[in-house]
């Protein structure tokens, strides 16, 4: 008798396992496909990309990672504190052209 028991309760947290496994797969299969909710960017203030980390950078539109990383790179080679007096100048930045900085100038400060 506790043999049979205890086949339905390992029956039954199999059956448990796999659902879970199932509902965990259709959460990545809906990341990948592109349903996602989409994201508004918030930013508390205005960000002065002479002075900003890289993770403040990568909240911009269409600045990822590497371009926060270039941008920080940029402005250590340059080696002022005011590598950039205006939007325009971060399209001295490689891969950040016009429509980029179009895209986020009304994000950035520069005092």
């Amino acid at each position: 008798m506790i043999e049979a028991g205890q086949k339905k309760i390992q029956s039954f947290a199999f059956v448990i396992s796999i659902v879970a496994a199932v509902c965990v797969s259709l959460g990545f299969v809906g990341n990948l496909t592109g349903h996602r909710q989409p994201y508004k960017i918030e930013l508390d203030e205005k960000i002065n990309p002479n002075y900003a980390p890289v993770a403040s950078l990568e909240r911009l539109p269409g600045i990822g990672i590497s371009r926060a990383k270039a941008i920080v790179a940029y402005r250590q080679n340059v080696g002022t504190n005011k590598a950039f007096r205006s939007c325009d100048d971060l399209q001295k930045v490689k891969g950040i052209g016009p429509k980029t900085v179009q895209n986020i100038s009304q994000w950035l400060k520069f005092e």
